[in-house]
């Protein structure tokens, strides 16, 4: 006669956890970190067109200036220094977070779905390698600079050098939103250009004072607008507007919560 008992229950030590345990820090890991790195190293085209192009502008546009311009006591060639430097490092950073379009066509995305590794720490692993990316071209154009005669005050080369770092490199999450966003063949197709107009919409190549009245309202609501007067502030001086930061942590915080949302949203459909 068949014995329909329920089975005997395993004790507690022989059971199986099937829990999906999350871990320290999302799975934000310096191996991770290492990894990242080492892909942005060996994309020569990228490095190379990153810290290119702010060069060839500083030395086009930046060098040849020596005359103070009107209404104005700082070194011009110091104020495009600072603008080129920072635009190389926002291009650099948004090239690299844009290299998650590439990523969801390989199906890197799909991969990450069944992994413990949460979208805020994936994205805090390509912001931070971003970051790292962003001051390559900060330091070749501050390097150009100095050897072509750019003049700031001591404790001003410093200050401008880290802002213009971290103020290019958090705009990573741009690139990190527009990465999600599109397909892999157009995300850099629209960020090129992108970056570019939004720099000289918010006066990164050129003073706001030059610009007409509505053209300054236009350009403090554009998202390179507080990051660009953050780290040009060490030359400038003056007063700090509290707006510019203001500015600068919507922007960035926007990109990001998008960049995240569009994270989940793609790994979701594993």
């Amino acid at each position: 006669m068949t014995d329909f008992t329920a089975p005997r229950a395993l004790p507690a030590d022989d059971r199986i956890d099937l829990t999906r345990r999350v871990p320290a820090h999302g799975g934000f890991n310096a191996r991770l970190l290492r990894i990242e790195l080492l892909r942005v190293l060996r994309n020569k085209r990228t490095l190379i067109f990153t810290m290119l192009l702010p060069v060839v502008f500083y030395i086009a546009f930046g060098v040849p200036q020596s005359d103070k311009w009107p209404g104005t006591d700082f070194d011009p060639k110091s104020y495009e220094m600072i603008s080129f430097a920072l635009y190389g490092a926002l291009s650099a950073s948004c090239a690299i977070g844009a290299g998650v379009a590439v990523e969801r066509a390989q199906g890197w995305s799909r991969q990450l779905r069944l992994t413990p590794l949460t979208g805020a720490a994936y994205i805090g692993v390509k912001v931070l390698t971003a970051m790292i990316a962003a001051a390559l071209p900060v330091v070749v154009v501050f390097a150009i600079g100095i050897i072509t005669g750019a003049s700031m005050s001591a404790g001003a080369w410093p200050a401008a050098f880290v802002l213009s770092w971290i103020a290019g490199g958090l705009f990573a999450s741009l690139g990190l939103f527009v990465g999600y966003l599109v397909p892999s063949e157009n995300a850099m197709q629209i960020l090129g250009p992108g970056i570019s107009l939004l720099a000289f919409a918010g006066g990164v190549f050129y003073p706001l004072a030059v610009m007409s009245d509505t053209m300054q309202t236009v350009a403090s609501f554009t998202p390179m607008w507080g990051l660009s007067q953050i780290a040009r502030y060490p030359l400038l001086g003056g007063s700090f507007d509290p707006m510019w930061l203001v500015s600068a942590v919507v922007w960035i915080g926007l990109f990001a919560a998008g960049a995240v949302w569009r994270f989940r949203r793609d790994t979701s459909r594993v």
